[in-house]
């Protein structure tokens, strides 16, 4: 059986809710069709003199429900159909957690460690001149991503204002010193974290006391270890490029992130023993979270899965194929789409701050995150038990209905 790509599996997600919701194919076309497509070529000068050309992509899927909204990846894989199915994630993203945006993507084929700091900054700032004319902080509001961060996210603010006159609203996951978000940083895992204690508390089941794997120890991963323990979780494996560790009594997650900070990586982390980064899918726990790229849990190893619940802290982490063998097991997957979304949330927090000119305090943005994950929630769970499905297809129902009727109402 071919590999499916993001774009084709996004899709398959969608025609499923739709088939359900009885759309009928013209209305089909009308909202997985991109709205558009943008493809750009960017030279660079490199350090060393010689001149080097790499191509950029901004996909806007749909902004009936408001601007377009999505991040910026700097990776080699990096291509249009990645990026326009990751762009129409966003857009039933948003509309899950009801805040008022649409859905876009973008991102560089690059490697950005074959680049010096210098270069990523040349190469950020000369994107933002090819695809000023199509964001904007009324019309596409781009976000950190794979291997883009806040200091990225300060250039293209600065590069825009350059063109535009000052914006701060145009880009979100702003360095706060630089009018970013309190709270921002930590809001994808934080997000994560409330989804793991409401999908266990819908199972009858609590957050104190129960385990959890995470696969991928980054910037979303460390903040889900970090307020899962805050909550009462013990973690009990997690893993990044370097290996995987594991400590059956819990990770001291604190002491194990300064692990990472001066060694690089989780392996031969002290508190914990070693094992092979591939099999931390495999682990005996109550919750296995992939924190990581996409398509980890497919076809080859959905079976082994153990955890009785995942829930999907990176994009697209599982596959349609290993999506179904899970389901067939009685394993509950909580979405990309609803799971990741605190990321999103807060981002719009930080655009109405900008909007606004006033700052909110930490407490107040996690107070706001809380509440739209938390209500997000019952509406999804409500879906699922009502009508029969699963969680992922419950939330393509929510977000296909929320903007098939903005849709309409805006005027087709």
């Amino acid at each position: 059986m071919p590999t499916m790509n993001a774009f084709e599996a996004t899709n398959l997600y969608f025609r499923r809710a739709a088939e359900i919701m009885s759309l009928g194919s013209r209305i089909e076309t009308l909202l997985s069709t991109p709205l558009r497509m943008v493809k750009v070529a960017i030279p660079l000068e490199m350090d060393n003199g010689e001149v080097q050309t790499f191509i950029g992509y901004r996909v806007q899927h749909d902004n009936s429900r408001g601007p377009f909204k999505g991040g910026l990846r700097y990776h080699p894989h990096v291509d249009d159909e990645e990026v326009a199915a990751l762009a129409s994630l966003m857009t039933w993203k948003t509309a899950v957690v009801d805040i008022p945006f649409g859905g876009a993507k973008g991102g560089i084929s690059v490697d950005p460690r074959t680049l010096s700091g210098a270069e990523i900054e040349r190469l950020t700032r000369k994107f933002v001149d090819r695809i000023a004319d199509v964001i904007g902080p009324n019309t596409d509001i781009p976000a950190p991503d794979v291997n883009t961060n806040a200091q990225v996210m300060a250039w293209i603010f600065d590069q825009y204002s350059k063109l535009r006159g000052h914006s701060p609203a145009v880009v979100t996951g702003k360095p706060v010193e630089l009018y970013g978000s309190r709270g921002r940083e930590a809001a994808t895992g934080r997000g994560v974290i409330i989804a793991t204690r409401e999908v266990l508390k819908a199972l009858g089941k609590s957050i104190e006391g129960s385990t959890m794997a995470i696969q991928g120890f980054g910037n979303v991963g460390t903040f889900a270890a970090t307020v899962g323990v805050e909550m009462g979780a013990k973690v009990t494996a997690v893993s990044d490029i370097t290996g995987a560790v594991r400590n059956k009594k819990g990770i001291d997650v604190e002491a194990c992130i300064q692990h990472v900070r001066e060694t690089g990586g989780v392996k031969d982390f002290p508190g914990a023993e070693n094992f092979d980064g591939n099999e931390i899918l495999y682990e005996d726990c109550d919750v296995l979270i992939p924190a990581a790229l996409g398509g980890v849990i497919n076809a080859d190893n959905a079976d082994k899965i153990r955890a009785p619940v995942v829930v999907e802290a990176a994009n697209g982490p599982t596959t349609p194929v290993a999506n179904d063998t899970l389901e067939a097991k009685g394993i509950v997957v909580v979405p990309d789409i609803y799971a990741n979304a605190g990321g999103v949330t807060v981002s719009y927090f930080e655009w109405v701050q900008n909007l606004q000119q006033f700052r909110w305090e930490e407490i107040n943005v996690n107070e706001h995150l809380e509440k739209r994950m938390v209500d997000s929630f019952d509406t999804l769970w409500r879906v699922k038990e009502k009508r029969g499905v699963s969680l992922r297809t419950a939330a393509f129902i929510i977000a296909i209905g929320r903007v098939g009727r903005a849709r309409v109402l805006r005027g087709i």
